[in-house]
């Protein structure tokens, strides 16, 4: 509730609003967040998610977990991948087998990531996001913080198809409309740009 309130003030005192077009009923998803090319983006993200009800969760490592950084991690909606092999011999997974089994341990995930990897200018995406949707049987979600707007929210929800070629030039074409707060340090993903 108090973080709440102060996500409001924020919003009110900097002139943000926020648009939720997340389907009703969608409590399992990979939930871009984009673009991104400065530090402000993590806190109106975190705020802007937090007014519209959606429990974002970020993943990290699982030692980030434990003490003495677990309970701030946990604040912020960390949470722990284990990429540890689950029995003795077998090999260890992939970071995208790791966060697809995070689906399978909890009813309800909102996970939360940044396909840029940085704040830098990148002309290709990390496409593990779709992967992870794919072998999770779960939608994208296209989170946005559109700076020109100055409108965070939820733009539109995307499913999977086996296609990805298709399914990333929609996503492409979604964000190619959104204005980031530095251009210069955004690009949508040239390779699958319509």
């Amino acid at each position: 509730m108090f973080t709440k309130l102060i996500g409001r003030a924020i919003f009110a005192l900097t002139g943000w609003t926020f648009n939720n077009n997340l389907p009703p009923g969608i409590n399992r998803c990979v939930m871009i967040a984009a673009p991104h090319t400065t530090n402000w983006d993590f806190l109106y993200t975190r705020v802007a998610f937090s007014l519209m009800d959606i429990p974002v969760r970020i993943t990290t490592k699982k030692s980030y977990m434990r003490f003495p950084y677990g309970p701030f991690a946990r604040a912020l909606g960390c949470i722990g991948i284990d990429r540890s092999p689950k029995k003795e011999g077998e090999k260890r997974p992939s970071m995208v087998q790791a966060m697809a089994d995070l689906f399978k341990e909890h009813d309800d995930l909102i996970m939360l990531v940044t396909p840029e990897g940085t704040r830098s200018l990148v002309t290709k995406w990390k496409t593990g996001f779709y992967h992870v949707a794919v072998l999770a049987k779960v939608p994208v979600a296209l989170g946005y913080l559109d700076y020109k707007k100055k409108e965070a929210g939820v733009g539109k929800v995307v499913y999977p198809s086996g296609d990805m070629k298709k399914d990333m030039k929609e996503i492409m074409a979604f964000y190619k409309t959104i204005a980031p707060h530095t251009p210069e340090k955004f690009s949508i993903d040239l390779d699958y740009d319509s």
